[in-house]
């Protein structure tokens, strides 16, 4: 599931635009280079 465009929820708790869904940026790793993924023998 990906990121959805448009308005945010308000998060009920705090009355601010839910966090969760945001891409930190500044995280490492959080959007790493795609690999080529590996098939199972046989498939």
């Amino acid at each position: 599931m990906s990121i959805k465009p448009g308005p945010k929820p308000i998060a009920p708790s705090t009355g601010q635009p839910d966090k969760r869904r945001r891409d930190n940026k500044d995280t490492p790793g959080n959007t790493p280079g795609l690999k080529p993924h590996k098939h199972k023998p046989g498939k």
